[in-house]
């Protein structure tokens, strides 16, 4: 459900405030908001957006010409790829730099007369928010901006032509033009904007990618083509069935569920102290997320805490939870009565009752007394880490929150002691 975001003129507001106002010519002018968030073809000599960090400030403008470098309209030595991973890498390590892209791809896609220019504008956005979220003060404009392109292929189209044909009568005897293409190359910009969508909300919340290792190119390959692929990670449950129709077309479960526990369990994870509690290195469970994605389990791996985090990080960030939205006050209702708890779960969408009865069903296995000994996870502990991957509250009062993380652990602790999961062995 798309929540409708800041009105254009509160983004007005926000731009008059916030941007660094450019001048030109040599009465030094000041440029108006609408041609500061204009395609610009030049360089530019200050940041867009106000800062006294000086590092921001000479970073800022060598940024804008990576990003007419990536979008087609400034030559460079470099590929596609590598720009990207430039300009994402020093976002990643700059926090300060972050808005300053997401400001500068906007302007870069406003008014902007070559289609092909336009996509890998917002292919570049789309890449950038897998790497890290803009600021909760930038966040409503960039929110604003994407949510006024959900549906505008005829407009921008429309919009093209009027300003070619604008341009044509004005320079009709320049002796060089940028080259004018208004037809579709590639995606439509919807399509773009549609993912820019879901992902900023994703993004805001979990916070981008995390740990010490920089960016790779293989990540920004990935991030590419998660545009049209949706990932195995973020997606609903139906995706993700969907996307493994054609290699497993006879699973009842998520490949990645599967396999993800499956390889806990081949690591000696139930005799493992601490196992869900202690995460393993996040450095290798984002570098393992990256070849699960491509359907690849590597056979070097020796922690079981990488697979196991990474199996929590599977859940936490489906679309919707295991327990779907609409079924989360009975769950937190029923959290001291097994047989009210066990009658839930009969309740769920089949695909979500299958899913939740092997997620029961492999922490059934941890809760076994003989496994406890060395884990020391009894049944409230793997409870507690399990918990929040699986129901969200969705209130933003803390009170609330923190009564119901314990109604929340309470009812998965009555799933993993009272549930039959007996039917699932075996099931793939």
């Amino acid at each position: 459900t798309l929540r409708k975001p800041i009105s254009q003129s509160s983004m007005a507001d926000w731009a008059s405030k916030n941007l660094n106002m450019h001048t030109q010519g040599i009465f030094r002018r000041r440029i108006s908001i609408s041609n500061m968030l204009s395609w610009n073809g030049g360089s530019i000599k200050k940041p867009m957006l106000i800062t006294s960090n000086r590092t921001i400030k000479k970073e800022a403008c060598e940024m804008f010409k990576l990003v007419q470098s990536y979008m087609g309209d400034r030559q460079t030595r470099m590929d596609r790829n590598h720009v990207a991973l430039v300009t994402v890498t020093k976002c990643w390590s700059t926090q300060g730099l972050r808005d300053e892209l997401y400001i500068q791809l906007i302007r870069q896609t406003t008014d902007n007369t070559c289609y092909r220019s336009l996509a890998w504008g917002w292919e570049l956005m789309a890449i950038s928010l897998a790497f890290f979220s803009p600021s909760p003060k930038f966040q409503s404009y960039l929110e604003g901006y994407i949510y006024r392109h959900l549906d505008s292929d005829e407009n921008i189209a429309q919009r093209i032509k009027e300003l070619v044909d604008l341009k044509n009568k004005k320079n009709s005897k320049s002796r060089k033009k940028r080259k004018q293409n208004t037809e579709d190359e590639g995606l439509p910009i919807s399509t773009y904007a549609k993912y820019c969508y879901r992902k900023l909300q994703k993004v805001a919340v979990t916070g981008g990618k995390k740990g010490l290792r920089k960016p790779t190119v293989e990540e920004i390959m990935h991030a590419r083509n998660a545009i049209l692929t949706p990932s195995l990670f973020g997606s609903s449950l139906e995706e993700i069935m969907l996307r493994q129709q054609d290699k497993y077309p006879g699973n009842k479960l998520p490949w990645v569920q599967t396999q993800l526990s499956q390889q806990v369990l081949a690591l000696g994870g139930e005799q493992t102290e601490g196992i869900f509690r202690i995460p393993g290195d996040i450095d290798e469970v984002n570098a393992l997320k990256l070849q699960v994605d491509q359907w690849r389990i590597p056979s070097g791996l020796s922690d079981p805490n990488i697979p196991a985090s990474l199996l929590k990080l599977w859940y936490r960030e489906l679309e919707e939870p295991v327990i779907p939205q609409q079924f989360y006050k009975e769950c937190i209702s029923n959290y001291e009565n097994p047989d009210a708890a066990v009658a839930v779960v009969q309740l769920l969408p089949e695909l979500n009752r299958l899913v939740l009865c092997y997620l029961i069903h492999f922490l059934q296995i941890f809760a076994q007394p003989s496994n406890v000994g060395r884990t020391k996870m009894d049944v409230n502990n793997l409870a507690m880490v399990m918990a929040p991957n699986c129901l969200r509250c969705q209130s933003d009062d803390p009170r609330i929150i923190f009564e119901n993380t314990r109604k929340e652990m309470s009812f998965l602790r009555m799933l993993i002691v009272h549930l039959d999961t007996s039917f699932i062995k075996g099931l793939v």
